[in-house]
């Protein structure tokens, strides 16, 4: 019998540390990614922050499959990194997936450790329709105002082609996430 195949896994971190230690924190972060880069499997990193002067720190890490993460997690280079960050450095969330992550695909397998904490549902389907139709509907007018008038001498195709690469990264960083956090209450009833 065949082995099933080898998920890639991807680890997302939630991590808080001191604002006014943001130089200490960055040096910490890139040395962590300099050391997990060289680990065979190793397929990307990457943090954010949600806003200038936040505690918290959101980072993801992913590897080719289980093994290339448990060698990587239970290295003694990544031991002696995390303890570079004692006194500094809070972990507060450690959440794992394996499978195509996005916005319609759900993770095939998923594990959080999330201390004292419930993890919340995803919304139903229709909820995350109708935050989708809501964001999408003024922006999609919007465009055939201002921007169609300007694409009519071209194809449909081409059309096509420069609205949705103007609209999309309009619609995913700055629509969608304002009206999700409007409708919050809503979306998590």
């Amino acid at each position: 019998m065949e082995s099933p195949p080898q998920l890639a896994v991807t680890v997302a971190i939630t991590r808080r540390a001191d604002p006014g230690r943001t130089a200490e924190m960055a040096a910490w972060v890139r040395a962590g990614t300099s050391l997990a880069e060289t680990f065979p499997g190793f397929l990307g990193t990457g943090w954010v922050r949600p806003e200038v002067g936040s505690a918290e720190w959101h980072m993801l890490y992913r590897f080719a499959d289980a093994e290339a993460l448990r060698n990587w997690e239970e290295s003694s280079q990544r031991q002696w990194w995390l303890s570079s960050a004692e006194g500094f450095v809070e972990h507060t969330r450690v959440e794992r997936r394996t499978g195509i992550e996005g916005w319609f695909d759900p993770p095939r397998e998923r594990e959080v450790d999330e201390p004292g904490a419930p993890v919340p549902a995803a919304p139903p389907r229709w909820k995350q329709a109708v935050t989708i139709w809501l964001g999408f509907f003024p922006v999609s007018l919007l465009s055939a105002f201002l921007l169609m008038p300007h694409l009519t001498s071209l194809n449909t195709v081409l059309r096509t082609v420069i609205s949705t690469l103007i609209l999309t990264p309009i619609m995913t960083y700055l629509v969608l996430p304002r009206v999700t956090r409007l409708l919050q209450p809503w979306l998590r009833r």
